[in-house]
This record gives structure tokens, sequence and C-alpha cells, in this order.
């Protein structure tokens, strides 16, 4: 039937408005039981996907583990050594192909039994570390720097590609260098407990790297710019900054007698439940610059933390920094000030480990 005015409209409506009610409500209460059932069952799905990929894992682990141990054993029965235990693995490599097929290459079988060597007990393997996390691991030379990264993966939760980043941009090197004071004691601790966030110094870094912001070295930016870049790229940013920072906020106002000032970021860390205040420089370091910051610090010590925050940190991230000048400028301040450089390349490796090697010798 076809309705003639909106007179017709409104009485049609006013008279099956109760049956289009109930009809209404049912198919609300269908749709909200069918999205609730839905949530239930792929939240159970979910959470099988991820028992299963972990018990994969295990038994992968497991697996090539004991290849690594047969191998081995008869590498150790047989005395076959350098070149002559090469050709046995690329020889075992063809066999176990043509029975098992592809995942036993030559290098595989390597990974496999450096895998055991490096983990002769088996007790040793963490089951939340993947065999591609194993891979990562079992190439770094140094066992120190070997536990390090190993106790950050399971501390962190780090994914495969999370310890590939920071391998690259040698974390292990750089936390050595951030105060310029590595000893043997610093070493050790690393090692066995990874990085322990106790004290403010202990979240620094020297230097950072911004690699991820994918900038050519030499090209010329505005602080504004550098700020706007890890903004956009914070997952990235928090991950080099380390283990519990949240993000609050940039160009966060303070106001004192009618003048606004602007911090370029402020994080929380979590661990030190602290407010940490991070100031971009593009060139060196000046005096002035800790001066600010220090007034930064005791303005968010008085009117922005609670009761169980602790001091706030403030962290200057420049282009470069004297030393020597930075001893001095911070004598006699109470405030937790950091300053460090930043680079947009991965820093040279060897370069580094010399560093390191070379404050470790000046401290025997």
């Amino acid at each position: 039937m076809f309705l003639k005015d909106k007179h017709d409209i409104i009485l049609s409506v006013v008279i099956d408005s109760s049956d289009a009610s109930e009809e209404f409500k049912e198919g609300s209460f269908i749709m909200l039981e069918n999205n609730t059932m839905a949530l239930e069952i792929s939240k159970f799905v979910v959470e099988a996907k991820s028992a299963l990929a972990k018990e994969l894992n295990k038994s992968i682990t497991y697996v090539y583990w004991n290849i690594g141990k047969i191998i081995v054993k008869h590498e150790n029965e047989d005395n076959n050594r350098l070149e002559y235990g090469k050709e046995v693995l690329k020889g075992l490599s063809n066999e176990l192909t043509k029975l098992l097929g592809k995942g036993y290459s030559y290098t595989n079988l390597t990974y496999m039994r450096w895998f055991y060597n490096i983990y002769p007990d088996y007790n040793m393997i963490n089951e939340n570390l993947s065999w591609s996390h194993y891979i990562e691991l079992i190439i770094i030379k140094d066992k120190n720097k070997r536990n390090f990264y190993e106790k950050e993966c399971i501390n962190s939760n780090w994914s495969v590609r999370e310890l590939q980043r920071q391998l690259d941009t040698s974390l292990y090197e750089r936390l050595l260098l951030s105060d310029g004071n590595a000893n043997k004691e610093k070493v050790l601790e690393l090692s066995k407990k990874g990085q322990i966030l106790n004290r403010p110094s202990d979240i620094i870094k020297q230097p950072y790297v911004f690699e991820f912001l994918g900038i050519k070295e030499p090209k010329p930016l505005l602080e504004k710019d550098l700020e706007y870049k890890l903004i956009r790229h914070i997952e990235d940013f928090l991950l080099e900054l380390g283990k519990g920072f949240m993000f609050v906020g940039s160009q966060q106002r303070i106001t004192l007698n009618n003048i606004d000032y602007y911090v370029d970021m402020v994080f929380y860390n979590k661990f030190l439940k602290s407010y940490v205040l991070i100031d971009l420089k593009m060139n060196k370091l000046k005096a002035e610059n800790l001066g600010q910051m220090n007034m930064y610090l005791n303005y968010y010590e008085k009117v922005i933390n609670s009761e169980d925050d602790g001091k706030p940190i403030g962290i200057i991230l420049c282009a470069e920094k004297d030393q020597v000048a930075l001893e001095f400028a911070l004598g006699g301040l109470s405030n937790n000030i950091f300053a460090s450089t930043y680079t947009y390349y991965i820093p040279d490796k060897e370069q580094l480990i010399n560093e390191v090697e070379k404050v470790l010798e000046n401290n025997q």
C-alpha cells in the first residue's frame, strides 16, 4: 500500500510502533549476543594459537638442540675437525634433505652444532625464546655480551626484530659507555641481570641511535622537525629509550611569571616512577641548556609530581657535548640531569667495542 502524505506516514508509524519496537529490541539482542559470542570465540582462538605457537617453538628448539647433540657426539667420536668436519656436515645436509626435505642446509646444521656447544645443558634453554632468537644469540662470541642480550630478550619480551635492532645498534656497548665508567663489575652485572633500573643513570645510553628516522647525516634539521619525526616513530623511539618508558606528551607547557616555557618531550618511567624530560638540541651542548633543564625539573618536582613519584629526570640530547665542561656545569646541581649525544645512523660496532676495551683497560 502507498501512503499519500505525511499524515498517513505519521499514522502508520503510530499504529506499527509497538511491533517495530519489539522487533528492534529482539534484533538488537541478537546482534549483542552475536558480538559477545564472536568476542569470546576470538579470544579463545587467539589464546589457543598462542599456546600452539609456544609448544611448536619449544618442540623446534628441542629437535634442533638434539640434532646438534648428535653431530657433536659423532664429531668427538670420529675426531672430525676443521675441513674434514665441514665435509661431513655437507654430506649430512645432502642426506637429510633427501630424507626430510628443506631446513637441513649446511648453514642450519652448523647453527644447530653451535647451539648445542653453547647450551650443552637443555635446561639452559628458555622456552619463551624462539629458534630465530637463538640464531641471533649463538653468533655472539663474547659470553658476557651474549648473556646480556639473552636476559634482555626474556626480561623485555623482545621480538626477533627488536633483538636484531639492539644488536645492530650495539646496545651492550652503549650502556657500558653511558657514564664513562665501564668496569668489570658493570660487565658482569649486565651479563647476569640484563639492564636493571635502580637509579636514574641506568636509563642513559651513549649515544642514542635514531636510524629508524631515515635521516641522512649531513642533512640540516630544526629541533621541531626532529621532535615531529620522533613522535611519528614513537614506538621505535620508546624501544630506543629502553624498558618502562611511557609517552606523556610533547611541548609540555610550563608557565612562570607569565612566561611560557615548553619541554620538548615528556615521558614517565614506571620502574623508576619518575617523569623523564627530554630536550633536543641540534648543536653542541651549552651551559644555559643545563640551567633551563634544572628549572624544568624543579617545577615538575614541586608542581607536577605526586607523593609516590621519584625525583624527575632530565636528558638533554645534543649533537655534541664537552665532557669536561659538562662536569663543571653540573657540579652542585642536586637534580638528575644527564647529557648524551644522538646519531642518525648505526654506529661503527668495532669502534664502540674498542672504546669499551680501552675504558676497561684503564680501570684495571
